[in-house]
């Protein structure tokens, strides 16, 4: 996939705004869906071998999850949806308070195999060569309901951790549903087919914007890869407003760059939604 940076935005914006007359309204409302959500807080900390003088991991949740609807298999999938967004494989079928709880365990018993390495560390060390930091792990994250309407739950997923090394990793991971079925939904549910080319070019032209760049080159000078790289990720949420995408740390541009979020409005996207796609009602 080749991409050009675009130099006439303002024309292509006139040419969709033209085109977004033509489309009938939209039948949104201000209400939010009648499903509610509880939260789950977890803080703990563990020092190598018990003892507060040595390293040690630190790990904090802050869950929300759906907890009421008036549909209780839909209820049952979306809670599924969020666990298994949230803490990954092997939790999905527990309850969230289990799950929450069985990953917690999971996690203190991963950093206790440290424990063996530690001890051989240890008896290594010196004043020239002493113990590394790289022992104390931690991990943080939680997860943020963006947009709750019109039979539309867009909720992202913030996740941090550092297992050693050079630094810490960040990521945001975004997700769609549809609460009239309860099913996650997809670039494919919403655009149309061969979409991809012509979603990364409007990717690219607002990265330009958002950054003031002209060129590939000035871009690239920023710390962003190869345009040729920006691709439609499918790490998306949806609104009222439009989509936003997130490029997590090295997947558009170097680390120091962090996520790239990029907010695509209804009027730009139009020409390349599905006309009957479960998000089509959102737009006037």
């Amino acid at each position: 996939m080749k991409t050009q940076l675009h130099k006439g935005f303002l024309v292509v914006l006139l040419i969709m705004g033209i085109a977004i007359t033509s489309c009938r309204p939209g039948t949104k409302t201000n209400t939010e869906n009648d499903i509610r959500f509880d939260s789950i807080t977890v803080e703990k900390t563990y020092h190598l071998l018990d003892n507060p003088q040595n390293p040690n991991c630190n790990l904090q949740i802050k869950f929300i999850y759906p907890n009421q609807y008036t549909n209780k298999e839909i209820l049952k999938k979306i809670q599924e949806s969020f666990l298994l967004a949230y803490l990954g494989e092997g939790y999905e079928s527990l309850s969230p308070q289990q799950a929450v709880s069985q990953y917690t365990e999971d996690y203190l018993t991963a950093y206790k195999d440290l424990e063996n390495d530690y001890q051989d560390e240890l008896k290594n060390a010196s004043e020239e060569s002493p113990v590394g930091g790289w022992f104390s792990y931690y991990e943080m994250s939680n997860n943020e309901i963006v947009y709750n309407q019109n039979d539309i739950l867009s909720y992202t997923v913030y996740f941090e951790n550092y297992t050693g090394g050079a630094h810490g990793a960040h990521s945001f991971m975004n997700h769609v549903i549809n609460l009239k079925t309860g099913d996650d939904l997809t670039e494919e549910n919403i655009f149309i087919d061969g979409f991809q080319d012509a979603l990364a070019q409007l990717l690219v032209d607002q990265i330009a914007r958002q950054n003031e760049a002209t060129t590939a080159k000035e871009l690239e000078d920023m710390g962003f890869f190869s345009i040729d790289e920006i691709y439609p990720n499918g790490n998306f949420l949806v609104d009222h407003e439009g989509i936003t995408y997130s490029f997590n740390e090295y997947e558009i541009a170097a680390y120091v760059v962090g996520v790239t979020n990029v907010k695509l409005s209804y009027k730009e996207i139009l020409h390349l939604l599905r006309e009957e796609s479960p998000i089509s009602h959102l737009i006037n």
